[in-house]
C-alpha cells in the first residue's frame, strides 16, 4: 500500500479509508475518541448518583411487570457483564438471545452458566437455518464487506420487538465507551439499521422468503425510540467498566470462560473477522479493538503491536476446523469459496440503501433527544 501510515498513539492505520493524521502523527479516530473520554471523565463525579437515578427509573417504570428491562446476550464478555450488573443492581431483566445457528460450544456454556447462576429468564429466538444460510450466501455473492450486518440488524430488531411486546422501556446493552467507543472506519462496515440494503441484496441473490429473520429499518428504529419510547442504553457506561475486572468477576461467580479476541463467541463471526476480513478486504479489526483499549488505558501500544504480530487465528488447528465447518455449513465448495475470496469487493451502495434517510433521521433524532 502506497503512503502506508500507522497512528503514533494508537495503532489505527491507512486500511481505514477515512483516516487523517495531524502534525503529531495522531489519527482522527483516537483524537475523537479522546474527546469522548474527556467528556465521560468529567461526569465521573456524578456517575454514582446518575446511575442510582437511572436504576430507580427502570424499577419504577417496570413496577407491576414481570420484567423491567431487556438485556441482549450473546455469550460475549460485554453483554454477559451487563446482565450480571443488572441483576446485582436489583433489576429484573429478561435475557434475550438470537440464535442464527453459529453459537460456539463455549458461548453456549457461558450463557447456560450465566443464566443459571443469576437466576434470570432467557428468551431465545431461533432463525430458521435454511433461511439464515440463504441470506448469508446472498451477502457472499454480493461481495459486500458487512456480512455481520445480518446478525447485528436481527439482534437489534429482536431486542426492540421483545421490549415492545413486554411493555418494557429499557434495553440495557453491553455497548460501552471505554472498550468500543472508537468510531468504526467507513469502509469496514455498513449502517446496521439498513433493512432496505439487506432486502435488496437478498432479492438479487437469495431464493427463500424472509420469515424468521428479524429486521429493523431506520424508520422502525425511530418509531421504537419515540412512539414506543423504548431506549437502547449503553448500560456499562454507568459503571467503571474494564474488561479485565469484568472477566475476573464472571470467572469467579459464573464459571465464565474467556475468548481469545472480541466477538469470538460466534463461530461465523470468528471466521469472518479472523479469516475473511483480512484476506478479502485487508481489514484487521483487532486494530480498532486494541486502539480503543490503548486510548482508554486498558492496554499499552507495545502490547497491542505484539498482539498484532500474532495470527488473527491464535490456534492454527481451530482455523482449519473453522474453515472446513463454515464452508460446509454454508454449502460452498472450496473452489467456490476461494473464488469469493479472490473476487473484488463491492460497496453496499451498489444496492438500495437507507443511508441518506438515516443521516436525515439521525440529525432530527439527536436534536429532539436533547429536549426529551
Amino acid at each position: 500500500m502506497s503512503n502506508y501510515q500507522v497512528c503514533s498513539r494508537c495503532i489505527m492505520d491507512t486500511t481505514a479509508s477515512n483516516i487523517i493524521f495531524d502534525d503529531s502523527g495522531f489519527c482522527n479516530f483516537c483524537n475523537k475518541f479522546l474527546g469522548k473520554l474527556n467528556v465521560l471523565n468529567k461526569l465521573v463525579s456524578q456517575q454514582e448518583s446518575s446511575k442510582n437515578n437511572f436504576i430507580q427509573t427502570i424499577k419504577e417504570n417496570g413496577a407491576g411487570k414481570e420484567y423491567d428491562c431487556v438485556v441482549g446476550v450473546s455469550g460475549g464478555l460485554d453483554s454477559s457483564y451487563a446482565l450480571y450488573i443488572a441483576v446485582k443492581e436489583g433489576l429484573r431483566p429478561l435475557a434475550v438471545h438470537l440464535d442464527n445457528g453459529w453459537n460456539s460450544e463455549l458461548a453456549s456454556h457461558n450463557m447456560a452458566n450465566l443464566i443459571s447462576n443469576l437466576g434470570v429468564d432467557l428468551y431465545t429466538h431461533v432463525i430458521d437455518w435454511k433461511e439464515n444460510r440463504d441470506l448469508q450466501r446472498s451477502f457472499f455473492k454480493a461481495n459486500v464487506v458487512d456480512i455481520e450486518m445480518l446478525m447485528d440488524n436481527a439482534m437489534l430488531a429482536l431486542n426492540y420487538q421483545i421490549a415492545a411486546k413486554q411493555g418494557i422501556k429499557y434495553i440495557l446493552a453491553g455497548t460501552n465507551l471505554s472498550t468500543e467507543g472508537m468510531d468504526m472506519p467507513k469502509n469496514w462496515n455498513h449502517l446496521k439499521y439498513d433493512a432496505k440494503n439487506i432486502k435488496d441484496i437478498h432479492k438479487k441473490f437469495g431464493s427463500l422468503p424472509i420469515k424468521t429473520h428479524p429486521l429493523i429499518s431506520s424508520v422502525s428504529f425511530v418509531w421504537y425510540e419515540f412512539a414506543r419510547k423504548i431506549k437502547w442504553v449503553p448500560f456499562l457506561d454507568y459503571f467503571n467498566y474494564t474488561k479485565a475486572n469484568a472477566l475476573k468477576i464472571l470467572q469467579e461467580e459464573c464459571d465464565y470462560k474467556p475468548y481469545p479476541y472480541k466477538h469470538f463467541e460466534s463461530v461465523f463471526t470468528r471466521f469472518y473477522q479472523a479469516y475473511i476480513l483480512p484476506r478479502k478486504f485487508s481489514i484487521d479489526k483487532r486494530r480498532l479493538h486494541f486502539s480503543t483499549l490503548i486510548i482508554s488505558g486498558q492496554m499499552t501500544r507495545d502490547e497491542a503491536l505484539k498482539e498484532l504480530e500474532k495470527s488473527t487465528y491464535p490456534d492454527p488447528e481451530q482455523e482449519m476446523n473453522d474453515f472446513k465447518f463454515v464452508i460446509k455449513k454454508l454449502g460452498f465448495s472450496e473452489e467456490e469459496f476461494f473464488s469469493y475470496i479472490n473476487a473484488p469487493p463491492c460497496p453496499h451502495s451498489l444496492f438500495k440503501s437507507e443511508e441518506k434517510l438515516w443521516i436525515k433521521l439521525k440529525s432530527v433524532y439527536e436534536t429532539i433527544r436533547k429536549y426529551v
